[in-house]
């Protein structure tokens, strides 16, 4: 089964995205921070990682800066989320190794399409 870990500071982000994540057949795991979420990389990589820009301790593109650079940390579809149309953290992101981006606040439409490839790997 595909896994995807959800890393966001926000208990009603990770709560909404965790139920419709499991609804595509997902197993889910979730961090409050980068660096909870590199511990948990660490211990098992997930097919997918939903990654937050904004949170305390390590924030998104610390995070995706080190996944990137660590062994198995290419394979992982890392959607990007911002709460602004804010370009350059947008850029910041797909430069420091981000699959894709989306904005928050999401629906359910929007987060199925972004992990639908993902879902669609492994699958096959």
């Amino acid at each position: 089964m595909k896994s995807c870990l959800i890393v966001d500071d926000s208990s009603v982000v990770r709560k909404v995205a965790r139920r419709i994540l499991e609804d595509m057949d997902f197993i889910v795991d979730e961090a409050e921070d980068g660096q909870e979420a590199f511990d948990k990389c660490r211990q098992e990589m997930p097919d997918a990682i939903l990654l937050d820009w904004q949170m305390p301790i390590m924030n998104g593109i610390e995070f995706l800066k080190l996944l990137r650079g660590y062994v198995g940390g290419e394979r992982p579809r890392v959607v990007y989320c911002v709460t602004e149309n804010d370009v350059g953290q947008i850029a910041l992101a797909l430069k420091a190794g981000a699959s894709d981006y989306m904005m928050k606040p999401f629906d359910r439409d929007i987060l199925e399409a972004k992990f639908a490839e993902a879902a669609q790997l492994q699958a096959n």
